[in-house]
């Protein structure tokens, strides 16, 4: 059943409406009901989850008998953003993964994020959604605050991703949405993959293998669960951030994903002006390349590739 959650008026009598679509069992009331929750399109340039929500309802809809719980999706919870490309709100220049939770009296943005923190309680666990920007590309990955990595991490080890990184309690942002709905008592986790703009099918079908058996677990889903597999984990300190240090076009050496030796050439950066490189870009440490750059022009200190110590996932 479509159902709008949320709308405001906009200038030249439009509305701007958060719209969800829930699937819940064919036979008898929903009251009781453990509910999930999955949202995506607060960036209006990452559209990775739009295809992860098209691919949960197919598998849902192929064997509905086998739907005991709730599942609510929400493919764009920034529309603007996601009509016009945007990351932020269009008009009104705000990041929507800032002003959570919101405020029901506050100005349209903040009223929107209040009214869908609204919508969202009760749900047994929500699954925020991401892709990275236009200019990396990033392994399946779902990112915890370590204050509350305890109660999650069961729940994440079940979603199939390739990683697990719990961040320190000070690099997490209290007006995200993920921060916010746990801080009320909602369990929340934060999937990161893929490259702004575009689809990465097969991280879309492998995560939605990961929710089906997230949600047999919670008590929505009776039917099959593939295999999912063991997330590599770790902390902030067991990952190397590689930067640029002089401007020039990235030529990669290596592809996304691999294990890397210490010393191994990740890549180079050249100057297109005068020809020549400018800059070897090597492995620090062995390790798994499970960030590289993909936009080919940086700058100094521009984020080329990040490591995690140690084995990987391939």
């Amino acid at each position: 059943m479509l159902q709008t959650v949320v709308s405001a008026a906009l200038p030249v009598q439009e509305r701007l409406a958060i719209r969800k679509h829930r699937l819940s069992p064919a036979a008898g009331g929903t009251d009781g009901l453990p509910r999930l929750c999955v949202l995506t399109g607060t960036h209006g340039d990452e559209l990775e989850g739009q295809y992860v929500c098209y691919a949960l309802q197919r598998r849902i809809q192929a064997e509905p008998e086998h739907l005991t719980g709730i599942v609510d999706l929400y493919p764009a919870i920034n529309p603007l953003g996601i009509d016009t490309v945007s990351r932020g709100i269009p008009m009104f220049d705000l990041d929507m993964n800032r002003i959570f939770p919101g405020a029901s009296d506050g100005p349209v943005p903040e009223y929107l994020a209040g009214e869908l923190m609204k919508d969202l309680r009760g749900a047994a666990c929500a699954v925020d959604l991401h892709a990275s920007n236009i200019f990396l590309r990033e392994a399946l990955q779902v990112r915890l605050n370590e204050n509350n990595a305890d109660r999650l991490l069961p729940l994440a080890r079940l979603l199939n991703t390739d990683f697990i990184w719990i961040h320190p309690n000070a690099t997490v942002l209290e007006s995200t949405l993920a921060y916010s709905l746990n801080a009320a008592g909602i369990p929340a986790l934060v999937v990161e993959m893929g490259i702004g703009l575009r689809l990465t099918p097969s991280d879309g079908d492998q995560l939605t293998n990961g929710l089906l058996a997230l949600m047999a677990h919670l008590g929505i889903w009776s039917g099959a669960v593939p295999p999912y597999k063991a997330p590599v984990e770790s902390t902030d300190g067991e990952v190397i951030l590689i930067s640029a240090e002089k401007p020039g076009m990235f030529l990669p050496a290596v592809p996304h994903g691999v294990q890397l030796q210490r010393g191994q050439c990740i890549g180079e950066i050249v100057d297109v002006l005068r020809g020549e490189p400018v800059q070897q870009i090597m492995a620090p440490a062995a390790g798994w390349l499970f960030t590289l750059r993909e936009y080919p022009a940086c700058y100094a200190g521009s984020v080329v590739a990040r490591m995690m110590l140690g084995g990987g996932v391939f």
